[in-house]
């Protein structure tokens, strides 16, 4: 199929050489509760950030809300065991917050916690594995109102969470992450403001930014204490390059280009991955922080907080960032401190998101992760692509034949065995999503799954993509 959001065609990797992954290489998929749950307010959930961001007007598209989503709230078992027929070995999920303590704080609403024990045990009778997230950014709402991620009392009630879903999941569970992309929610939920909780100021992203990083130490310190054999913390890292550099991956960008990349950088990756797993910020981090919010948020022993050994870095990877001086360009919103910076478009094929299509970053980066921060293995956590999916019928059945999708993971998977390859500590693969679902600001209108849902009926449907994931999952490679 041809999209017609793209500036080149997907090139077709499905007949190159075979590549054999090592043994004990993780495959799965990944969701998020907002995403997926529905059940908005079923068995004593509260509203989170995102019920509340999706009801203001022009925020989400088409006034969107996650209310019903996938219904999988509903319909989990179903959806295991349509992992289990794509044989996954693997599944991330996350747990929402709001159904654990509607207020953020407080009791256990044991309802809400029952939901998951039925979805963990669902998943080990079908010898799959969980990988639990505590943190997708679906924030109590009552948080938000005592000041949300900028008040510093946040990140002690989410560790005080994080020791009560391991309390009743912990003697089947793991795998454990604590946060999923801290960067996003701070810097497009509290800078641009596209992401809920919608506010737009630099000095609250920044503040929230820390206060994340606080919030993961402590609970990394939770979970360790009690008994938490693999802690995880999922970052929305990306190798920062210069139109140059896309077109030539050999590429020198020259002083001013390298400069910008730099900066970019060190408010991407390393103001997040350095205080976790180095125990210190950059020197240009700390500079911009300073100037924007001060630092007294920052207290003393913050860094030993934050910095608790960790087994795993999880890589969401969708595409890379791609920068450039430009004297006189205000700062992104969501990048507080890029002034003279612009963040252009590139000739490259483009998903459905309009995100550039670059695989060779994904081994590129996986490389550079593995080099600048050796302590901790790696897990590609999420990686997909949206496209304007078409459900055709034929041969007595109906099909979508996402032939760009499937392009687009070989590719990349392509692009993590070379990373192998180079050196690079990969435990695994996580393909985002395993459903299609409310895709964020973007609402329903866009794609991600390997399974097409219907919305109005809810009807599950494996797309091509997931029928090639399971031969690819099976043959632990890529033929």
């Amino acid at each position: 199929m041809t999209m017609t959001t793209t500036r080149g065609t997907l090139p077709s990797l499905l007949t190159e050489g075979r590549a054999v992954f090592p043994d004990g290489f993780v495959w799965g998929a990944a969701t998020a509760s907002y995403q997926i749950e529905g059940a908005a307010r079923d068995d004593g959930r509260g509203p989170s950030v995102w019920d509340t961001f999706s009801r203001t007007p022009g925020a989400v598209a088409q006034g969107h809300t996650g209310d019903v989503a996938c219904d999988h709230y509903h319909r989990y078992a179903e959806d295991v065991r349509l992992m289990s027929e794509l044989g996954l070995a693997a599944y991330r999920f996350s747990v929402a917050w709001p159904r654990i303590r509607p207020d953020g704080s407080g009791p256990v609403n044991p309802r809400g916690m029952d939901f998951y024990d039925r979805l963990v045990d669902e998943l080990a009778a079908a010898g799959i594995t969980p990988y639990v997230t505590l943190y997708h950014w679906d924030l109590p709402q009552a948080l938000e109102d005592r000041g949300g991620w900028t008040a510093r009392d946040t990140a002690y009630r989410f560790a005080d969470y994080a020791a009560a879903v391991h309390a009743r999941l912990g003697d089947r569970v793991r795998h454990w992450t604590t946060l999923n992309e801290p960067w996003v929610q701070a810097f497009l939920g509290y800078g641009s403001g596209v992401h809920a909780p919608g506010r737009r100021d630099a000095a609250a992203s920044l503040v929230a930014a820390h206060h994340f990083l606080l919030a993961h130490g402590l609970a990394a310190q939770a979970l360790r204490e009690a008994g938490a054999p693999e802690i995880m913390l999922v970052v929305n890292t990306a190798p920062v390059l210069t139109p140059a550099q896309i077109a030539d991956p050999a590429a020198e960008p020259d002083e001013a280009d390298a400069e910008a990349a730099d900066r970019v950088d060190c408010l991407l990756t390393r103001q997040i991955l350095d205080p976790v797993l180095l125990g210190t910020y950059p020197a240009t981090v700390l500079e911009i922080v300073e100037r924007h919010a001060g630092l007294s948020h920052v207290h003393d022993d913050d860094l030993r907080t934050i910095h608790q050994p960790i087994e795993l870095v999880g890589v969401n990877y969708y595409s890379p960032c791609v920068v450039r001086s430009s004297p006189g360009e205000p700062a992104n919103p969501a990048y507080p401190g890029s002034e003279g910076i612009a963040f252009p478009a590139v000739e490259v094929p483009v998903t459905a998101m309009d995100w550039p299509v670059v695989p060779e970053a994904l081994s590129r980066h996986l490389l550079r992760l593995s080099h600048d921060y050796p302590g901790a293995g790696l897990m590609v956590t999420e990686n997909g692509a949206a496209f304007d999916d078409v459900v055709t019928a034929g041969e007595g059945a109906e099909h979508v034949h996402d032939d760009d999708r499937t392009a687009y993971l070989d590719s990349h998977l392509r692009a993590v065995h070379a990373a192998l390859e180079g050196g690079a500590d990969v435990r695994g693969y996580l393909v985002w999503s395993l459903l299609d679902n409310f895709e964020w600001a973007e609402g329903y209108a866009r794609r991600f799954g390997i399974v097409h849902v219907d919305f109005a009926t809810q009807r599950r449907l494996p797309k091509d993509s997931a029928l090639w994931f399971r031969e690819v999952a099976g043959r632990n490679g890529l033929a």
